[in-house]
């Protein structure tokens, strides 16, 4: 698989880190119980199918990005950087 990253260009899968769900960007109140920072922290769906995931460019410029993509056929729609996207 092969990601374009917004600032380095098309580059391999393997100098990226997959990190989880993009739905982590959006946190709870830090006055939230503490069951929905609980939730937040430990349960994950797993989706297949079209899905927004956050990725980290280790090996490259270190910027968060989330990426569009297809967990079945691994298609890329987009790749944006983290502080473009909303977190909902």
């Amino acid at each position: 698989m092969r990601l374009t990253c917004p600032i380095c260009g098309d580059r391999d899968r393997r100098e990226f880190y997959y990190q989880g769900d993009a739905a982590m960007l959006a946190r709870p109140d830090p006055a939230a119980p503490v069951q929905d920072w609980a939730d937040w922290l430990h349960l994950r769906d797993n989706p297949a199918g079209r899905t927004r995931e956050l990725w980290y460019h280790e090996a490259g410029c270190t910027s968060w990005l989330v990426v569009e993509r297809d967990t079945v056929t691994h298609e890329v729609f987009s790749v944006d950087l983290v502080e473009r996207v909303d977190a909902d």
